[in-house]
Formats: C-alpha cells, structure tokens, sequence
C-alpha cells in the first residue's frame, strides 16, 4: 500500500470549502458585481445589460438567439434584459425581414452613444483587480481554458 504523497491533501481537505474551486470563482465573481455596480451606475445599466451592450458594440445589429449564445443565456433570462434596454431607448427589437421567426437586436443612437461613456468602465476594473495587463490576460487564458473544458466534461455526461 502507497502512501499519498505530502503534496497532495487527503479526501477530507478536498471537502474544505476553501479547496472548491467553485466557490473561488463564485466568490471571485460576486467582487467583481460590486465592482462592476458601482462602475456601471453612471451608465445606468446593470452587469447583464452591460454584457449585451458589449455585444452590440462590438458586433452591431445580433440575431437574440445568437446574442444568448454568445453570453450563454437562454430566452428566459435575455427577453426581460433586452425588454429593459429596449424601455431604455438603448436597443430595438426587428423582426428580419429574411425570416420573421427570427429577432434582431438593433442598437439605437442613445445606445450607441452610450460607447464612448462606458469606454472607462473596463480600466476601472482592471485597476480594481490590482492585477497588471498581463497577470489580466494570462488568467482569462486560463479561464477560457477552464471553461472549455468544463463543457467538454458536461458534455459528456
């Protein structure tokens, strides 16, 4: 019979809730929510709505069904999101005219002016972080890294 290693914790460390790494990346992302609510108050968007934004800006006019992939939402929670953004004057819902079964989320001017407000809402964080550029690349390498195996392993299951 082997011996485990000394660098390696027994079963019962791993139950300790400060080896999940879930709940680091949970706490980790609750953090990042305070932050981000006090960054985003001046645009009047939540974190949500300001990932939908980034969207738009960056990809323009977006099929919703593609704006929740890209985000990872379902219908459920994008409808009420874009229904708020939409009530703000930031985005329009259109039908397309290729295929009426499918909606388009169209930036407005207002949401389009909007850019250049929150253009200092991504230095804020990273200066909340206290992270350098790089130590901020590297770990959303590792994160995309994380998450794509996590789907691969939910994938398989």
């Amino acid at each position: 019979m082997s011996e485990q290693p000394t660098d390696t914790p027994g079963d019962e460390d791993f139950l300790r809730l400060d080896s999940q790494i879930c709940f680091a990346l949970n706490a980790a992302s609750r953090a990042f929510g305070s932050v981000y609510r006090v960054a985003l108050k001046d645009l009047g968007l939540t974190y949500p709505q300001y990932l939908v934004m980034l969207v738009l800006w960056e990809d323009g006019t977006t099929p919703v069904k593609q704006l929740g992939a890209r985000l990872r939402l379902d219908s459920g929670t994008l409808s009420p999101l874009l229904k708020r953004l939409e009530a703000a004057g930031l985005i329009r819902r259109e039908r397309s005219t290729e295929d009426e079964r499918s909606v388009h989320a169209v930036l407005t001017e207002a949401g389009t002016g909007l850019r250049a407000r929150a253009a200092e809402v991504p230095r804020r964080i990273a200066a909340a972080t206290g992270c350098d550029l790089a130590e901020i690349r590297d770990l959303q390498t590792r994160l995309n890294r994380l998450t794509t195996a996590l789907d691969a392993a939910a994938a398989q299951v």
